[in-house]
């Protein structure tokens, strides 16, 4: 029964880490003009999102070996939950790149940390399920920005509205801690010591998965 509450949890937390990631691209044809900013602005504020993504990533074994991925899930959705509310009372660029920082890091975090635990602790068929509830997740979130577009006029209201989502999924973290503690499983008693990125990539096909995944991502991006 812990199990599958836990298995909920993460599943509603990958929904959430996918609301956010279209939001800038649908809101932000209405965001430049009140901004006054130019168009090709937005990209920087995409990189600064996933640079702050691939570096929590990078970071996310040690962090994860230190505070448990019980904490650095809700501490992480906690993050990027403040970062929205931030962006959505921004009424100048400088502080759209300022909330882009911990969006980014929060979001990378939680990425690495749940689908470590979901690939050492439940069967592998869970992982496929994971990355559909972060299609579900983006999907909803230019719905729920084009309904305040459409009804309000409010980039502002769409991103506060994300933002209390993710306070709200923040709360049932925090509760749901001593859940993580109580699932044991066999996996859980097997040492997973990490394994150095020089030597990482010196693993067969491992250059090549990584390369094939950038220009899947940039494609992504793009489209």
């Amino acid at each position: 029964m812990i199990r599958v509450l836990l298995l909920i949890i993460i599943y509603l937390s990958f929904i959430s880490l996918g609301l956010p990631d279209s939001l800038l691209g649908s809101a932000w044809p209405s965001m430049y003009h009140i901004l006054q900013v130019p168009l090709h602005y937005a990209g920087f504020i995409a990189m600064l999102v996933a640079g702050g993504s691939v570096i929590s990533s990078v970071f996310s074994e040690r962090i994860i070996r230190c505070f448990g991925t019980a904490r650095v899930t809700a501490v992480s959705v906690l993050m990027t939950a403040a970062a929205l509310m931030g962006i959505s009372f921004s009424h100048k660029f400088v502080y759209l790149c300022l909330c882009a920082v911990p969006l980014g890091l929060g979001a990378g975090s939680v990425d690495a940390a749940l689908n470590n635990y979901v690939a050492l602790h439940y069967k592998a068929r869970h992982m496929s399920w994971l990355h559909c509830f972060w299609g579900i997740g983006a999907s909803m979130g230019p719905i729920i920005m084009s309904a305040f577009l459409i009804h309000r006029n409010s980039w502002n209201l769409g991103y506060r509205t994300i933002g209390i989502m993710q306070f709200c999924l923040v709360l049932l973290l925090f509760l749901s801690l001593p859940l993580w503690k109580n699932n044991k499983t066999p996996e859980t008693a097997i040492r997973h010591n990490a394994i150095p990125i020089k030597q990482l990539c010196s693993i067969a096909g491992v250059k090549q998965a990584l390369i094939a995944f950038f220009c899947y991502c940039t494609i992504e991006t793009i489209t």
